[in-house]
């Protein structure tokens, strides 16, 4: 016994006279399809998750129905040509049964959209990227932070990434009256306990 949304009921029920037995059929063929799927709303429109992760949806409209596929491009024949343009979705404006892929073809479509989920279910996770080595501190900015004691402290208080913004900030001056501008400007900010990007910090 297929598991329904009674959400989805009352969205068929309502839909244009043309549309509900394209809407039932779909439904249908899914369930068949996959009788583990789960049936929700997902933007207003009625649509078939399995695992938590969404298969397809449909919708109808006044004078068409449509039909997608989550990562559609990737499951729908591209020789049948790709009609996204039509319409949202991979079929097109939907009128009438002969608009529809067949049982048998939609059922394939299904079963794609379930392979996808389950391949990606079993991907390994991606790693972290490695964290940064810390740069070392200029000689002439520890230089500086020597002669001001409140910028030295906020200084070494700061987690590295935020100590690394600073130096980076620094070493990457082309002039060195640059530099000399951004080690002074670092100084101030720092003794007033103030990271890098203080200014874009809310």
């Amino acid at each position: 016994m297929p598991t329904t949304d009674p959400r989805v009921d009352a969205y068929i029920a309502k839909s244009a006279d043309f549309a509900r037995p394209l809407l039932a059929q779909v439904r249908e063929v899914v369930h068949a399809a996959c009788p583990d799927v789960e049936e929700t709303l997902k933007w207003g429109m009625p649509s078939f998750t399995w695992h938590g992760k969404i298969l397809c949806g449909m919708a109808a409209f006044k004078q068409h129905m449509t039909l997608w596929f989550w990562e559609g491009r990737a499951i729908v024949d591209s020789d049948k040509g790709d009609k996204g343009d039509e319409a949202m979705g991979q079929f097109g404006r939907i009128t009438r049964k002969a608009d529809l892929p067949g049982k048998r073809e939609l059922a394939g479509y299904v079963k794609q959209a379930m392979a996808r989920v389950a391949n990606a279910a079993i991907q390994p996770p991606k790693k972290k990227p490695a964290p940064k080595a810390e740069l070392p501190v200029p000689e002439d900015l520890t230089a500086a932070l020597r002669r001001n004691a409140k910028a030295r402290a906020t200084f070494e208080a700061l987690a590295p990434g935020y100590r690394r913004d600073y130096v980076e900030w620094i070493v990457e001056a082309k002039r060195e009256d640059t530099r000399q501008r951004r080690i002074a400007q670092a100084v101030e900010w720092l003794a007033e306990g103030k990271s890098r990007n203080w200014k874009y910090m809310k």
